[in-house]
């Protein structure tokens, strides 16, 4: 969403699939997405799920229609399966689907087919990243997304290959690998000349209204061929904010890049409060950890500090191990689990936004920021600045005026610097 926004293009991301009249109070808009829980639902699920989303999304008419996934490429076979979504994606969207992960801006590579990622600034081959390797439910035992796919659907991934696009060849390997059957291409980004091509590739050589799979490099793909052909200014939009007094933040992450950013946090003026997680495996002891945990971020706000509540500091905290034991030992499904913890942390910041008036937070957390935010009452979203690659800041829409113009920061583990929840209190 922030790439296009940033780049001039009004873009608004709704929570949930809007109606029709939510939708025509928007129709001016150049982009519009719909977010949803798909990377942590099983193939099942989407199979229910995705067809209507994708029906909506066709019906609008936009030349290209972007399933996002993480840069980081977080799938399984029985969880946030990419390729099944490419098989539903593909009866109604038929011809070749572009896959562009990479995006180098935030420290995402691809170089012949296999994905790297930066960790605390050193790049990993994604099988050796420090967080993805032992990812708790995705981890990722293949950099090679080709064959990494593999393991999620029959359909064939092909590849175009940096060393190829450099030579001029992009066009005429594409056109090979469509022939020899690939119904997925993978595109290599390492530089702003192959992020260029890239673009260039699903604009030019898409169908009239293109699928693609893709992380936000697919935005930032589009934007960069945009810009070379004279389609779009070359200039961003210039845009800032101001600090706040009083900002509340919540966390569902055990990336210990959040864990550093909590340790950073915690040492100029935040509040650290633990979310017992364990809880969350009885509905009525979760219910009372609420209240619990929404009362010390009420006194920690009284008392002039800023309440961080999360459930774990990195991969490494018992806390960790103890939850997973708890739901092992409860047997409900961890899923469900999840679900109840994202949603607990949607409702602790809820009731402190209402009880002390407050109108920035923030959410940390891929999974958990789909849920929490759902709890907000929030409709849809729209950047208003940048705060660090892949996380804007948001101005919440909502029909509830204690939500509407609610400024909010939603972020994945694996993103942000160290200083990232001081730096959304701070921002100039």
């Amino acid at each position: 969403m922030e790439v296009l926004a940033f780049a001039g293009l009004e873009t608004i991301l709704f929570l949930a699939p809007p109606t029709q009249e939510r939708l025509a109070r928007f129709a001016h808009y150049r982009a519009i997405g719909v977010a949803g829980v798909a990377r942590s639902r099983p193939p099942e699920w989407m199979d229910e799920h995705l067809p209507p989303v994708f029906e909506q999304l066709a019906g609008i008419g936009a030349p290209v229609v972007h399933y996002k996934v993480c840069s980081t490429f977080d799938s399984a076979p029985h969880i946030g399966n990419i390729g099944r979504a490419a098989e539903i994606a593909r009866r109604r969207f038929p011809g070749w689907i572009p896959l562009v992960v990479s995006d180098p801006g935030m420290g995402r590579f691809q170089a012949f087919g296999n994905l790297f990622a930066h960790a605390n600034g050193v790049g990993y081959r994604l099988d050796r990243h420090p967080t993805m390797a032992a990812h708790p439910t995705t981890p990722m035992h293949e950099a090679d997304l080709g064959r990494h796919l593999a393991a999620q659907t029959d359909l064939r991934v092909g590849l175009v290959d940096f060393a190829s696009m450099k030579r001029g060849r992009a066009d005429a390997l594409l056109a090979q690998e469509i022939e020899r059957g690939a119904a997925i291409v993978s595109v290599d980004v390492l530089d702003p000349e192959t992020l260029r091509e890239a673009g260039r590739l699903i604009w030019e050589r898409g169908a009239a209204q293109q699928f693609v799979l893709g992380s936000q490099g697919v935005e930032q793909a589009l934007v960069a061929h945009w810009r070379a052909a004279g389609l779009m200014p070359l200039t961003s939009a210039s845009v800032g904010c101001a600090r706040v007094e009083r900002l509340a933040a919540v966390s569902g992450s055990v990336s210990p890049i959040t864990a550093a950013q909590i340790e950073h946090a915690c040492a100029r003026g935040f509040e650290p409060i633990v979310l017992d997680a364990r809880l969350a495996v009885h509905e009525h002891w979760l219910a009372a950890e609420v209240q619990r945990v929404t009362a010390l971020g009420g006194e920690a706000i009284a008392r002039g500090r800023d309440p961080l509540v999360f459930t774990a500091t990195g991969p490494d905290d018992p806390r960790v191990a103890a939850f997973r034991e708890a739901v092992r030992a409860s047997g409900t499904p961890i899923a469900a689990v999840n679900d109840r913890l994202g949603a607990a942390l949607g409702d602790i910041l809820n009731a402190l936004v209402r009880q002390c008036g407050l109108r920035r937070v923030v959410i940390s957390g891929g999974d958990t920021s789909s849920h929490a935010a759902s709890r907000l009452g929030i409709d849809a979203l729209t950047a208003i600045a940048p705060l660090s690659p892949g996380v804007p800041l948001c101005r919440a829409h909502s029909p509830d005026p204690a939500i509407d113009g609610l400024e909010i920061a939603l972020k994945g583990g694996q993103t942000g610097a160290p200083d990232f929840f001081t730096a959304v209190r701070d921002k100039h």
